[in-house]
């Protein structure tokens, strides 16, 4: 409830030190969540995170505190001092996990639950996301398409090598934060479409890892012993959390790049499409050994066709119901 209402805090003020607590808020309230494990590595994640995201706390009231220097006012919208609001995007990006401000985002994750991993990749963007739309009118361009570039690539780049399940969705998560932060300043509809979009997909892709109980790769190969229609469900989640056009996933970048043509940035809409290639290879790689491999087992396993219903099973039908199913809706969305 703590970290609801955070969230909702910062997400309706106007006042730079009421954000401020919203964001202090969310800090505090998620720490206990990821040291629920009780053990060394839960700790360590706790203390990095409160680490990193004090500091991008104590950034944003210092950009704050600037900008009420110079202009007499603490109107969140109001953020016209240059210094002020490049500091702020810095520490912004630092709460989302930007590059190059990433690298507590892999380890957090890592030394998390997988439940808690789902709440850090979906609702802890929210608040710092808010912001950026408030202050957008008075943020610098270049800066955010610098930020939004180097992050797709470095989350491409970053998820090649891995083999746990939670870092690869740490780096999915710092390379689509990479698109939305590219686009901001042009269009900010579509950052706000591609903000949720990227929350359904990760919420999808977060709960059949939870219900297959996968932490590595290894795992995943396993899945199909589990349920099968998992598994066909669990690749197409991938799949469309890598970009390709029947599925979701693709509509948000088709529009940030047709909109960054158009705009005149081809070198740069270039750039963030080989750079999804990058994570496209991850993907499926996963997808190979989810459904394409078996890993050796002498028992002969029952297939689960249905799990019991509960709550993270309906959550799943419904989001990659959404994740699977919404290209066709694009032009709605649009008008």
């Amino acid at each position: 409830s703590s970290l609801a209402t955070g969230t909702i805090i910062t997400m309706t003020s106007h006042h730079w030190l009421m954000a401020w607590i919203g964001l202090e808020m969310n800090t505090l309230a998620i720490i206990p969540i990821i040291s629920t494990m009780h053990n060394p590595r839960s700790t360590e994640a706790a203390t990095k995170y409160f680490l990193t995201q004090a500091a991008a706390s104590a950034m944003i009231l210092f950009s704050s505190m600037i900008n009420a220097w110079q202009t007499g006012t603490w109107n969140i919208t109001d953020l016209s001092y240059s210094p002020a609001h490049i500091l702020l995007t810095m520490a912004l990006a630092m709460k989302l996990g930007l590059a190059p401000m990433h690298f507590w985002l892999p380890e957090v994750l890592q030394g998390s639950t997988l439940t808690t991993a789902l709440i850090i990749t979906t609702w802890q963007k929210l608040a710092p996301m808010a912001l950026i739309y408030m202050t957008l009118n008075n943020l610098s361009t270049t800066a955010l398409i610098t930020l939004g570039l180097l992050s797709s690539i470095v989350g491409g780049w970053g998820g090649l090598n891995q083999t746990q399940t939670r870092k690869i969705m740490a780096f999915s998560s710092i390379a689509h934060l990479g698109w939305m932060f590219t686009i901001t300043s042009i269009m900010p509809n579509i950052m706000i479409l591609n903000l949720m979009i990227y929350m359904i997909m990760t919420t999808a892709m977060f709960c059949s890892l939870i219900l297959s109980k996968s932490k590595t790769i290894q795992d995943t190969t396993e899945a199909w012993t589990l349920s099968p229609m998992l598994t066909v469900v669990m690749m197409t989640l991938l799949l469309s959390l890598g970009g390709l056009p029947p599925l979701t996933g693709f509509m948000p970048k088709w529009l940030i790049l047709e909109e960054l043509v158009t705009q005149n940035l081809t070198s740069t809409a270039i750039i963030m499409a080989m750079s999804a290639l990058l994570s496209l290879f991850f993907y499926l790689r996963l997808t190979y050994t989810t459904t394409l491999t078996l890993s050796p087992n002498t028992a002969q396993t029952k297939f689960k066709w249905r799990f019991k219903p509960n709550h993270m099973t309906l959550l799943m039908g419904a989001s990659s119901t959404m994740t699977i199913f919404l290209l066709p809706m694009t032009p709605l969305i649009l008008l």
